[in-house]
Order: structure tokens, then sequence, then C-alpha cells
């Protein structure tokens, strides 16, 4: 059996091997960079990154489990894209949201990550081409559908070109040491009801303020004496706060799902792929019926549907579906196609790389 010197001289060896390969890769992106300017060629290709992560993972022998492998080589795919063109991401700011963390992990910490006020402020950016990206949430496995998101789709000619699955992990901080001197609490109103029977057990008397964000309850609780905030471990380490009690959700397995959107969509399969589409049908009996019909008959899973008021018209709706697989697939590609004959609107948002709930 080797002696800890003689583990930890190996271990410094392997770690000047890594840095040398680190190294050497980051100098081929450079050089995949500059192919990519003279080409005009986008320098984020999310199919090629769930590729290069999938193909990891098949070949992964352990001990590092596959979602660990997925972080670091993001991280690494982050750092080597930067050196290409450091990415612009937009995201629903603050600092340390859940969105936040959402484009974090999809976009690693080498990009140029920017707060945005508002949704709306996120597909702005994208569009007027301040940015390359954004991050938006579509909806919560508790809370359900983002509506307001949905809506910017009607309306805006952008494509969803990635998902992120962020577990919600609610931590009650605070400036104070204890939770007998917390006389309020600050939170977003999903946080609040996520935490509603926890409150109610540990600080009945206490006063529950809603505001925009996790993050901003962070901030007030950090300035404020006798405050506290029910937030994520992030803005935690980010506004310098003792976390009194983890874990305050009502409901253990709780995940946000994130759209990353941009001009253009994954134009080629990964192989572990979702298309999401919009659609209208006609006003009359068994229209909806009809219209997805198409996706039994081609053998084509359907993972979401959603209805909501177009509002252009009362009793109007417009349909927002998730299905498995790349539009360019055949199957997919043949359901779609008798699916838009059959709408009197029909808009494809882009297909992506599905994401992992890790």
């Amino acid at each position: 059996m080797k002696s800890l010197s003689e583990l930890r001289e190996e271990i410094d060896r392997i770690d000047r091997e890594l840095l040398s390969l680190l190294n050497r890769r980051a100098k081929l992106a450079r050089e995949v960079g500059e192919i990519k300017k003279k080409k005009q060629l986008p320098f984020y290709v999310p199919g090629r990154e769930a590729k290069i992560l999938a193909k990891l993972e098949e070949v992964n022998p352990g001990p590092l489990p596959n979602e660990s492998i997925r972080a670091i080589f993001r991280e690494i795919i982050s750092a080597c894209r930067a050196l290409e063109e450091p990415t612009k991401v937009a995201f629903l700011g603050p600092q340390a949201t859940f969105t936040h963390l959402a484009a974090l992990k999809h976009f690693g910490t080498s990009s140029d990550l920017r707060p945005m006020d508002s949704i709306e402020d996120v597909f702005d950016e994208v569009e007027k081409g301040r940015v390359d990206y954004g991050v938006v949430p579509i909806e919560n496995s508790i809370e359900g559908i983002v509506n307001y998101t949905i809506d910017m789709f009607l309306d805006r000619d952008l494509k969803v070109t990635g998902e992120v699955f962020i577990p919600v992990n609610l931590h009650l901080m605070s400036k104070e040491d204890s939770l007998e001197k917390i006389q309020r609490v600050y939170s977003h109103r999903h946080a609040i009801a996520q935490a509603r029977k926890w409150l109610s057990e540990n600080l009945p008397k206490v006063e529950v303020i809603e505001v925009s964000s996790t993050a901003k309850a962070a901030e007030m609780a950090s300035k404020e004496e006798g405050s506290g905030a029910i937030a994520s471990e992030a803005a935690a380490l980010l506004y310098d706060l003792n976390i009194l009690a983890k874990n305050v959700q009502e409901i253990s397995k709780n995940f946000t799902r994130f759209l990353v959107i941009g001009s253009r969509d994954s134009e080629f399969p990964s192989g572990r792929d979702k298309t999401s589409i919009m659609f209208s049908t006609k006003h009359e009996a068994g229209a909806l019926f009809k219209a997805l019909q198409p996706f039994a008959v081609y053998d084509v899973n359907l993972s979401k549907i959603e209805s909501r008021p177009t509002k252009k018209k009362p009793w109007e709706y417009v349909f927002f579906v998730d299905l498995e697989g790349h539009r360019k697939e055949e199957r997919v590609a043949k359901a779609l196609k008798e699916l838009e004959e059959s709408c009197s609107f029909f808009k494809i948002l882009g297909s992506y790389p599905a994401g992992f709930k890790e």
C-alpha cells in the first residue's frame, strides 16, 4: 500500500498532466474559433456540446458519477468557448436567483452573464442582438407554467435552444444566529407558498413579506436586524448570511425548468432532443383531437401541453406543446407537417438537447 506522501506525489503528477491537456484543448478550441469567425459560424452549438457530454458518459468508468462529469466538462467547455468569444447571456435577475443558477449551469462561469429586471427585458436583449442568449423560467414542478414566458413567444421571433432543470432547495437565512431573533421573513411568493408549512410550524408569529425574488429577499435580510429570507444557498453566500434552517420547502423533489432562448435553435439532432411548438386550431368540434392525432400515428410522445388565451379574440386559445424528438427526425417532421395543415396558427419554437434533472 502506498504512503500518503506517495499518493500526493502521484496526484500532483496527474494534476500537471491535466493542466497540460487542458491547455492543449484550449489551443485547439482557439483554432476552431478562428475558423468559425472566417466562415461566420455560431460559436455555441448546443447539439455538438450535448453529443460531447453524451460520449463522455458512455465511456465513463467511474468512480466519478455522470452528473459530476457533466459539471466538470461544462466548465471546461465554457472556458474554452470563452477563448473563441465570451458568450453573452441575459437572465432574469438579480444574481443568486434560481435563473442565475440555471444560466451558470448551462453556460458555465466563463460566460458573460447579465441580470435583467424582467422576462421581457431578457427577450428584448436577445432580439436586439445585445446578447447571444437568454435564460427564462418556463415552469415549476409544483407551481406550474410561467404564463408570461409563453405569452412572449407569441409576439417574438426567437427560438428555444436549450433547457435547464434546477432543483429548488430553499433555506431560511439571516444575519442573526438563531431563529428566536427573527421578526420578519422575506421571499418570493412561490418560495413562501412552498415553505408555508415550515413557517407555520417553526415561525408562526413572524411577519412574512412578499418581494420580487428570493435574491432580493436575501439582500434585504442582509441589511435589516431581525430579518430573515427564504432563498438559495447561493444567495446566502453572496450576501454573507447564516443558514439557520435547510430545505424548508414542503416537497423535497421540486424542480424549476428554464428555457434558453436565441436567434436560432439546434440545427442537428443530438440523439436526446425535445421540440417546442405553438398552435391554434379551428373553432370546431373535434379540432384539437384531429390536430394531435398525427403524434399518435407517428409515435411521437408529448411531454407537455398547455393552453393560453391569445388575447386577440375572446375564447380563442393557443396551445404550447413539448414533444420528444428533433424537428428534423423523419417521424417528427411528418407529424408536424400534418399538424400544421390542420391549424389556423402554427409555430415551431425550436428543437434542442433535453436537459438533465440532477
